[in-house]
């Protein structure tokens, strides 16, 4: 049920791109608001990872530089049936993660120091399960799309007069205002409500990845308490990356958190609890048991890490 509402949700953000394009200009701006569409989207389809990744200043680790974490995420991809995806750590205090990439062939997972430093091994598998559900039920692409999409509304709104008065096209100046005002809030709460409506999904699989869902509760728990005392100032840089991240990420100071990008954690941690009775709440054949007692591993030469 979550694919089909996900489908329409991106449908309707798409309609809502083609709609913007028609009202600020007509026939003319509906052709540039679908060309700008396409571009945008091919050029996020390739390069997307490489963006988020960037933008949060992540640095890629192997087995010689962070041989605990590359271990587990290699364990919980065969445990998922996946495929290994590439690793990064992100020096930033805040605990959060989050998976990228258009495929799971192209896929990676990043953690931050401060979700290595604050979370238990059990706690750390239960967010890189979660992860990595993420990148096998493809929800990176789509939040990837959703994220272009809404960003190219906005850009297009906010420069929506440049389209406006040429010939028969030219539309009715009230109606050019109120889209300008309303179509970037309207491509918010169609983003906000695909980024939710994976998070439940996300979870369930994520703790059948690991074996155990009360660990990612906890995990969540402590997450949330963090994020909500250590900013994220990359994350605040680069907003339309808030929905990558497990738990969101942004302090709600600015209009860009004006709406949740995540469904509220408590719930989600109520759902945990509920599909952990029905496991009976014991670790699961598949959980991933600590193999070896080497650390997590730092990025190299960065700080308190290197």
């Amino acid at each position: 049920m979550n694919t089909v509402k996900t489908g329409m949700l991106l449908a309707g953000l798409m309609a809502l791109f083609g709609v913007v394009g028609y009202m600020l200009g007509g026939a003319t701006g509906m052709m540039i608001a679908l060309g700008l569409g396409l571009a945008t989207n091919l050029f996020a389809y390739w390069n997307s990872d490489r963006l988020a990744l960037a933008a949060h200043h992540a640095i890629e680790v192997d087995e010689r530089t962070a041989p605990e974490l590359v271990h587990m995420v290699g364990d919980l991809a065969r445990n998922a049936n996946l495929p290994m995806p590439r690793v990064y750590i992100i020096e930033n205090p805040q605990p959060n993660a989050f998976a990228t990439g258009r495929n799971p062939e192209n896929a990676a997972v990043a953690a931050t120091t401060g979700l290595l430093d604050m979370l238990s091994h059990d706690e750390i598998a239960g967010v890189m399960a979660h992860e990595l559900a993420h990148i096998k039920n493809r929800d990176t692409l789509i939040m990837t799309v959703s994220a272009t999409i809404a960003g190219a509304i906005a850009t297009l709104a906010q420069f929506g007069f440049l389209f406006g008065g040429r010939g028969d096209d030219r539309p009715n100046p009230i109606v050019m205002l109120a889209t300008i005002l309303i179509a970037p809030f309207a491509a918010m709460i169609i983003q906000m409500a695909i980024s939710r409506s994976r998070e439940y999904d996300a979870d369930r699989m994520g703790a059948e990845i690991c074996g155990q869902p009360l660990s990612l509760a906890s995990a969540l728990a402590k997450i949330a308490g963090g994020v909500a005392h250590v900013p994220n100032m990359d994350a605040e840089r680069h907003p339309a990356t808030a929905p990558l991240f497990i738990i969101n990420p942004l302090s709600g100071h600015g209009m860009d958190n004006l709406f949740s990008t995540h469904p509220a954690t408590e719930n989600r941690i109520a759902a945990l609890h509920a599909l952990a009775q029905e496991m009976g709440a014991a670790p699961q054949p598949g959980f991933f048991v600590q193999s070896s007692s080497s650390p997590w591993g730092q990025p190299p030469r960065r700080g308190p890490w290197g």
